[in-house]
């Protein structure tokens, strides 16, 4: 049978000229509308193989795709979620009917449910995937273009030190330790509760992050000043493999009902875990370290992304400025 029904769904099946089996939701409940899909594919197939047209894509062809050539980002499954929420609208759609304005209603709807940067994550994805399928798989003959939206600027939020002891002095042991040891060398979330004892060099006051563990997908050196090692060496023997442990077992997840107790407890608000980072790096470059010194140590692979910590280095630029002194007075 040509069409039939999976669940509630019709889904089309036949053979074309070239014996490819072919076997596709037509996404829809109506038999009428799924026979339709049926004939216009299997026509539009016979086209393909008779007379040489290239084939119409769809999005779902361009998201596994992707997906596979993209499976070793760092940050992959946050592509995948997104991509589960832009099937119900993209799904049912060939890449050459996927216009500006179809993107723009997609965004728009997203930035009502969130807000304009998550929105433009969203856009992004999507303006990725099209630019995919045009330059480098050659399957489409244009690229829609997608307007991002204005996003509000964001200042940079990090913690004075008085407000580090405060919070410190809320958390209970083993978050406040990784908090601790956060703010003394400035790793991601992910690398602090996977840290294991195997990366780990106290006799060289060193620690390292493999290649799969960055999200740079490179190797991250990681020198340990006095209080990480304090911090480390306090946890030494608790668990076979993982630094961080609470009742015997590894840490995954930091940013729990006793963080945000913890928070409250110690009056700071609109604050994330992942501002600790910022708070580390605020610290260094207020005590003069260097951007490309702090590039280094951070583990980023841009320059762009120490710059927003540029402003502060009132030091430097105070330095800097009266290099010039007495130049007009002499």
């Amino acid at each position: 049978m040509s069409i039939y029904k999976r669940g509630t769904v019709w889904w089309v099946r036949f053979t074309t000229p070239l014996g490819q089996r072919i076997r596709r939701s037509a996404c829809t409940r109506d038999k009428k509308a799924a026979q339709e899909f049926h004939d216009t594919l299997k026509a539009e197939l016979w086209r393909v193989s008779r007379l040489g047209e290239k084939p119409r894509r769809t999005w779902q062809e361009a998201v596994l795709r992707w997906l596979d050539e993209k499976e070793h980002k760092a940050d992959a499954i946050h592509d995948v979620e997104k991509l589960r929420w832009l099937d119900r609208y993209f799904g049912h759609m060939y890449l050459d009917d996927i216009t500006a304005d179809t993107i723009r209603i997609v965004a728009t709807k997203k930035k009502s449910e969130t807000t304009p940067t998550t929105a433009n994550r969203y856009q992004a994805l999507i303006r990725s995937i099209l630019r995919a399928a045009h330059y480098d798989w050659e399957w489409t003959d244009r690229v829609p273009r997608v307007r991002m939206f204005k996003e509000p600027t964001k200042r940079v939020r990090w913690l004075t030190k008085e407000e580090a002891r405060r919070l410190l002095d809320e958390l209970p042991e083993h978050l406040a330790d990784m908090a601790a040891f956060t703010l003394s060398c400035g790793l991601r979330r992910s690398n602090v509760t996977g840290l294991q004892w195997s990366t780990v060099d106290l006799e060289r006051k060193l620690a390292w992050i493999h290649p799969d563990q960055s999200k740079s997908r490179k190797a991250i050196r990681v020198p340990l000043n006095q209080g990480a090692i304090k911090i480390l060496k306090k946890w030494e023997g608790r668990h076979d493999t993982h630094v961080f442990c609470y009742q015997d077992k590894p840490i995954f997840q930091t940013s729990t009902k006793a963080w945000y107790a913890a928070l409250e407890r110690a009056e700071i608000e609109n604050f994330r875990w992942h501002d600790l980072r910022h708070t580390w790096a605020s610290w260094h470059v207020q005590s003069g370290t260097s951007l490309q010194e702090l590039m280094e140590l951070g583990g980023w692979s841009s320059y762009v992304m120490v710059l927003r910590y540029a402003h502060l280095a009132t030091g430097q630029l105070q330095d800097a400025a009266c290099r010039i002194d007495g130049i007009l007075l002499d």
